[in-house]
């Protein structure tokens, strides 16, 4: 069945680290645009990094620049985010999505899903000491 799955949340304190992994099953991430989002409770998705599938160029939002870093890993079909720093803020549930825009204005959800054509379940990450 292809799918798109999240893997890699849970509890950190303020300042520490936590990777999230987006894993594809039965195709391959190598050409897609990938996309993670978070989505704080009450509020709405908002797109945080992105990966190009033509280039691979990175882009952030503002709020994660410098503290997250997002990257490829061909041979094992993953794109991952490689969470520093974090800081209560970014406690959310975290999402990947490929996108067939390829990176082009991520950080705004698009509520009609027509751009993501595979899009993971979500895995929480908490920051509390």
């Amino acid at each position: 069945q292809v799918q798109l799955g999240e893997f890699g949340g849970g509890l950190v304190q303020p300042g520490g680290s936590l990777k999230l992994t987006c894993a594809a099953i039965e195709f391959t991430l190598d050409f897609f645009g990938v996309v993670w989002f978070r989505q704080l409770p009450g509020k709405e998705r908002e797109g945080i990094a992105c990966i190009s599938g033509y280039d691979q160029s990175t882009f952030y939002a503002t709020s994660v620049k410098d503290r997250f870093i997002i990257s490829r890993d061909k041979a094992g079909n993953t794109v991952s985010l490689q969470m520093s720093g974090l800081k209560p803020e970014d406690a959310a549930t975290y999402y990947c999505a490929t996108d067939s825009e390829d990176c082009d204005s991520f950080e705004n959800y698009d509520v009609t899903k027509a751009r993501y054509d595979y899009f993971g379940r979500g895995t929480q990450v908490i920051v509390a000491s």
